[in-house]
């Protein structure tokens, strides 16, 4: 047994000089490697504080570039000014900041988009060709078809074009060249009522105020209150079933969501 010690214990110390070894060589080899992939490490912590400080000087909030670098510079010396506990404390009360400052800019962005969105509907609405429905969704047939109109019941198969009131396209299944499908009765209000009104093999275009779509909240790059746009080809219309071991039913698209524009 202590023979097996003994032998271990060797082997050990063997491998452990040898890797000294190695690593000494490969330093003498390649000290300019060594000075980079140190830069590399030390640049890669600088860009990731360099965000974080931008994003809250974005939401207004001040901070002390100097003071950020000799922070770091004491945190890598282990010879921090603070405490853990203090360290911990200053960051909450930081992050309180930060979410009341972020609340307030999206509170912002809000009620511009729920006026710029409300004048496009006003605008919208006086074209020829659009009508307007009690609930506020606009429509516009674009091209129709002869083929049955879908109950609330139905799952649907679409090609369709989104995009904000100011031309920025958030999702596109024809350039994708992949329809999508889905039960009409998952989907946001404005799809749910405007595919209801499409015979199968029309093509339409809806324009849905934002109390038909997503509201106050951001959905990928939609912004809250956005009014949305979507040019929709209505595809295939199947009963509840029917199909079943066919085509399963897919949701892809922004954030994993956006494809079936589930509510």
């Amino acid at each position: 047994m202590k023979s097996m010690i003994k032998h271990t214990f060797s082997m050990t110390c063997i491998a452990v000089l040898c890797g000294a070894s190695f690593m000494a060589s490969a330093q003498e080899k390649a000290p300019q490697e060594v000075e980079n992939a140190s830069y590399a490490l030390g640049a890669s912590v600088g860009k990731y504080i360099s965000s974080r400080v931008y994003s809250q000087v974005e939401l207004g909030l001040d901070v002390e570039i100097d003071t950020v670098v000799t922070g770091v510079i004491d945190a890598l010396k282990d010879q921090t000014r603070m405490s853990d506990e203090d360290i911990l404390t200053h960051l909450n009360t930081r992050a309180e900041m930060l979410n009341a400052a972020n609340d307030a800019r999206v509170a912002a962005i809000a009620a511009e988009n729920l006026e710029k969105g409300q004048a496009f509907l006003a605008n919208n609405q006086s074209k020829s060709g659009v009508k307007q429905t009690d609930s506020g969704l606009q429509y516009e047939v674009l091209s129709k078809g002869d083929g049955k109109t879908p109950l609330e019941s139905d799952v649907v198969t679409v090609h369709y074009k989104g995009q904000l009131i100011d031309g920025t396209v958030f999702d596109d299944s024809f350039e994708r060249d992949e329809p999508n499908r889905f039960p009409l009765l998952t989907v946001i209000d404005g799809w749910k009522e405007g595919i209801a009104l499409m015979p199968e093999g029309s093509r339409y275009r809806l324009t849905i105020p934002a109390e038909l779509a997503y509201g106050e909240r951001q959905v990928g790059i939609i912004p809250p209150n956005s009014t949305l746009i979507f040019e929709v080809e209505l595809v295939k219309v199947e009963a509840p079933g029917e199909n079943a071991h066919g085509m399963g039913l897919s949701g892809m698209g922004m954030d994993g969501m956006m494809g079936s524009y589930h509510k």
